[in-house]
């Protein structure tokens, strides 16, 4: 990502916001930024970037939603009002548009696909060509379900402010899971033939900062950022030149991000000191203890399975509850894990689910049943979508 990139993902937030308030209509106002971003990513690297950039973008974006706004005008009052309009001026940098446009991405009314793909847009700044690349689906697919989402969010008469009081707690909760299934999106592509896309995990983490800094005392928004910060550490660790999966125990820790790690593991300490406990702290914590651990022998797995006895209790899952059979096995015995696995297996939610034949196959790997593991590590390997998990797990397979 050039610094022109950089700096038009960070500003975008910053744009939408003033348009909203002076002319209203977020949809359109919208699109207006994204051709003021598009504008500006042609003409800086050529004219340079001016002096205030973000007085630029408003000025450009300002001008053609005007424009937008006289096509529309098919009365003459309308007209009128419209005639006396002029560009709005760059008003000083408030600490709302971030998060009032984050909510309003997040809104209920809006699936998860879609609030995902807004988000990227209009809060990350992401073109909807460069959002279409990252999930490997065409530009026109990404295109209409932005487009339907500010349809449905014109539809509800949402305004662009933040939710009232009563309201905050579960719609923080949709924006961190949002944030969330982006970033694990970008760490663990479902799909395709790389294991990351670091567009995405990067961008998640860039907007889980700025929700950070707006809501310090969140434990929850704390929590997840640690995560992040913890889980992407070992991201230049997990595949190898030919782009081979790495499991975490065979990882060469010494190409962690070290300051990932500290600053992961300081905000994660000093959060649960302070907040009530949340599942993302919990998820932070142990990846704070297996980042703590020098060598893979050395992990606190009795301190992982406690950690992930308190997840199972606060926020259960069949993917917690898969984790929780692994970190049981590690303290009891692979045997052990292996009959807590046959009972969780019937989840419907895990039903030709990969990752229980893989752990199903760790699990025999370890017991030395190498003839079942290599059965198991072969089916794992045609359940994936991802090129990477299945060259991983066949290899396994072809190793035993």
């Amino acid at each position: 990502m050039t610094q022109i990139d950089q700096l038009l993902r960070e500003l975008a937030p910053q744009i939408v916001g003033p348009l909203v308030r002076r002319y209203g209509g977020f949809d359109t106002c919208e699109d207006s930024v994204q051709e003021a971003l598009l504008a500006a990513s042609q003409q800086w690297p050529v004219d340079g970037v001016p002096d205030n950039p973000r007085s630029w973008l408003i000025t450009v974006a300002s001008r053609r939603r005007i424009e937008m706004l006289r096509s529309e005008a098919a009365r003459q009052r309308r007209e009128e009002t419209v005639a006396g309009m002029e560009p709005v001026e760059p008003a000083p940098i408030t600490v709302d548009d971030s998060l009032t446009l984050l909510f309003l991405c997040c809104h209920p009314t809006l699936t998860p696909p879609s609030q995902i793909a807004l988000t990227l847009r209009a809060v990350g700044g992401l073109t909807t060509g460069e959002i279409a690349r990252a999930f490997l689906v065409p530009e026109s697919t990404i295109g209409q379900r932005i487009s339907r989402a500010k349809a449905s969010i014109k539809k509800s008469g949402a305004e662009f402010q933040l939710p009232p009081s009563e309201e905050l707690p579960e719609r923080l909760a949709a924006v961190l899971h949002v944030l969330y299934l982006i970033f694990n999106e970008g760490y663990t592509a479902s799909s395709g033939e790389t294991l990351h896309r670091a567009e995405l995990s990067t961008e998640a983490i860039r907007l889980t900062r700025q929700l950070f800094a707006q809501l310090p005392s969140e434990g929850e928004i704390a929590g997840l950022l640690a995560l992040m910060l913890l889980t992407d550490a070992r991201r230049p660790a997990r595949t190898s030149p030919d782009g081979m999966l790495i499991p975490l125990p065979e990882q060469d820790r010494s190409l962690w991000i070290a300051p990932f790690v500290a600053e992961g593991t300081e905000l994660i300490s000093a959060t649960l000191r302070t907040a009530p406990i949340g599942p993302y702290q919990l998820q932070a914590a142990i990846a704070a203890v297996h980042d703590e651990a020098a060598r893979a022998e050395d992990t606190d797995w009795r301190q992982i399975l406690v950690l992930y006895e308190l997840l199972e209790t606060l926020a259960p899952g069949p993917m917690v509850s898969l984790n929780r059979i692994v970190a049981l096995a590690m303290v009891h015995g692979p045997a052990y894990g292996l009959e807590r696995l046959s009972a969780a297996a019937d989840d419907p939610a895990l039903k030709d689910h990969h990752r229980v034949e893989a752990v199903r196959a760790h699990l025999l790997e370890l017991a030395g049943d190498l003839p079942a593991a290599r059965d198991a590590y072969r089916r794992a390997a045609r359940l994936t979508l991802s090129t990477p998990e299945q060259r991983y797990l066949t290899a396994r397979a072809d190793s035993l």
